[in-house]
C-alpha cells in the first residue's frame, strides 16, 4: 500500500507526457539518488527504504510511493516536492 499518491491531469500527447515524466524521473534520482526503469508507461524508481511508480495515463500522470519507516516522518516534506513537480512539469 502507498504512503503517498498524488495524481495530476494533463492535456500533452503521450510523448510529451512522457519527456515530462523524464523531468520528474530525473529531478527524484539526484534529490534522493534513486534508481529508475521505464516499463512501457511506468516508471519505476527505488531505493534503499523508498520505492513507487509514475504512471502516465491519456489526460492523467499518478504517483504512488512506498516509504521506509525512517522516510515515513519525511513524507509530507516529499509529497509536497513531488506535487510542485507534476504540477510544473505538466502544467
Amino acid at each position: 500500500m502507498a504512503d503517498i499518491r498524488i495524481s495530476h491531469a494533463h492535456a500533452l500527447p503521450q510523448d510529451a507526457a512522457r519527456r515530462a515524466a523524464e523531468q520528474v524521473a530525473e529531478q527524484i534520482a539526484r534529490d534522493y539518488d534513486m534508481a529508475l526503469e521505464w516499463n512501457g508507461d511506468v516508471l519505476v524508481f527505488a531505493r534503499s527504504g523508498v520505492s513507487g511508480a509514475l504512471v502516465l495515463e491519456p489526460n492523467l500522470a499518478y504517483v504512488e510511493v512506498r516509504l521506509g519507516i525512517l522516510f515515513k516522518a519525511f513524507a509530507p516534506v516529499i509529497e509536497q516536492k513531488l506535487t510542485e513537480k507534476l504540477r510544473r512539469v505538466f502544467g
